[in-house]
């Protein structure tokens, strides 16, 4: 079965589209193994609604939604097709897994989703469109939402996850200040459950893991890797998976990322 890989981004600030770093190789290598599929979706924190929307235009712009950077970042487009027929597909198992839904027709993509899409596929020539976050979704939601989502591999759809494997914005510093210990541990030890295929560790994270509060005061970044590492496990037998090392920016900004599918092997 030609089942189509899951990715989980850590998309960083938006100067992460400038500033490649250590990850946006990484990305850019695994973007060119992915020349068959018909389409990425993206599930954003840079996009809840009240329940979830899908991205139905045919020719999504790109949305500068964010404020104070260098001003270069706001003249950067991804000018992506939209996926309109796949995207009604998805909002069909969305509904049929219990999930209140509507289509988008007109908004564009976030950074969340065409920050870190510059990097896995730098000329545009896949087909992107997104799916909302609900603003009341959790942990054991986000798992039902992946697996919702689970079928559009078959399909030709990547999913992915854009968020942030940390994510402490009050308390962010210097740029390549050294990493913090708090955030390499929680780093480490998600990395450990992620490669192990451990999603039940990954949902009551913040029971387990150790600084889980203080790693993410609030769950929105870390609710795509639910998402993603659920739809990568929806199906039996468990797939491949592999890190995507990003390094840690600001002190506290993990970049670490991660890849299911028979792309883990080129990762």
């Amino acid at each position: 079965m030609n089942r189509l890989p899951v990715i989980f981004i850590s998309h960083g600030a938006p100067t992460f589209a400038l500033e490649p770093g250590q990850l946006g190789p990484e990305l850019t290598g695994l973007g060119t193994t992915l020349d068959e599929a018909r389409a990425v979706l993206v599930v954003s924190p840079h996009w809840q609604t009240a329940t979830v929307e899908v991205l139905g235009s045919a020719a999504p712009g790109t949305l500068h939604d964010f404020g104070g950077f260098d001003p270069e970042l706001y003249t950067l487009s991804y000018p992506a097709a939209g996926e309109p027929v796949l995207a009604a597909a998805a909002a069909a198992l969305l509904s049929a897994a219990g999930f209140a839904v509507r289509t988008e027709p007109a908004r564009g993509l976030d950074h969340g989703a065409w920050v870190p899409m510059r990097h896995l596929r730098p000329r545009a020539d896949l087909p992107v469109f997104q799916v909302s976050m609900p603003r009341r979704l959790d942990a054991p939601g986000a798992v039902a939402l992946g697996r919702a989502l689970a079928p559009l591999r078959e399909r030709g759809v990547v999913i992915v996850g854009s968020g942030s494997l940390t994510h402490n914005l009050g308390e962010l510093q210097a740029p390549h200040a050294p990493a913090v210990a708090y955030a390499r541990e929680f780093a480490d030890w998600v990395a450990a459950r992620a490669l192990a295929g451990d999603l039940e560790s990954l949902v009551h994270y913040r029971r387990h893991a150790p600084h889980a509060e203080r790693a993410h005061p609030t769950e929105e970044h870390f609710l795509p890797l639910l998402v993603a590492a659920a739809a990568a496990t929806a199906t039996m037998p468990a797939e491949p998976v592999a890190l995507l090392p990003g390094g840690i920016l600001y002190g506290v900004l993990s970049m670490d990322s991660f890849v299911w599918g028979r792309s883990a092997a080129a990762a």
